[in-house]
């Protein structure tokens, strides 16, 4: 049997504001689920794992009815395989930017794609030096004074779009899409 499909899992609203979730919790409730090879990487609740599944759709299904009873959380999950993943960071409009400061580039992962009206709005309306681009399902978002401080949130975001998601810096990306594009050298990667 092959080895699958190479999926990377980002958990939504996680570890922040009471919602924890611990890493070897989640490792082990995904490959209860039937996923093989699990690693997080970082306490976010990033995920890389392999399935016999081919739809990005069904596993963030399967995902979120294991995870959310045995955790005792509410859980979204936001699913790339890795293929997509290594289109997303190569679509990056902002590869100066990602090169000069690469953790205030932050990549919002999205459910559904917004209408090219919606996104417009959204660029046009941005609230301070931030820059923004979306190509289908992800947001590309500079933050050249730092994120902290932005008044441009992720719920901000989300319902500009109108649509749901998760965000991670360009190097938590670049971390992920290797350990992607690697063997499963352990359970944890990083």
């Amino acid at each position: 049997m092959g080895r699958g499909t190479t999926y990377v899992g980002f958990l939504r609203a996680v570890n922040v504001a009471g919602r924890t979730v611990a890493m070897t919790d989640l490792r082990r409730t995904v490959a209860d689920a039937g996923f093989s090879e699990v690693r997080t990487l970082l306490n976010s609740g990033n995920l890389v794992f392999e399935s016999e599944e081919g739809d990005a759709g069904r596993v963030e299904r399967r995902l979120e009815a294991a995870c959310g009873p045995a955790l005792g959380l509410a859980l979204e999950f936001l699913v790339r395989d890795r293929t997509a993943l290594a289109a997303v960071r190569a679509a990056n409009p902002f590869a100066a930017f990602a090169r000069a400061d690469p953790s205030h580039l932050l990549l919002v992962f999205l459910k559904d794609a917004p209408a090219r009206g919606v996104v417009d709005r959204f660029v046009a309306g941005l609230p301070g030096p931030e820059e923004a681009r979306v190509v289908g399902t992800t947001a590309y978002v500079t933050y050249p004074e730092g994120i902290g401080r932005s008044p441009l949130t992720l719920p901000r975001i989300e319902k500009a779009l109108g649509t749901r998601g998760t965000g991670r810096n360009w190097n938590t990306v670049g971390r992920l899409a290797e350990l992607a594009a690697g063997p499963a050298r352990s359970r944890e990667g990083g």
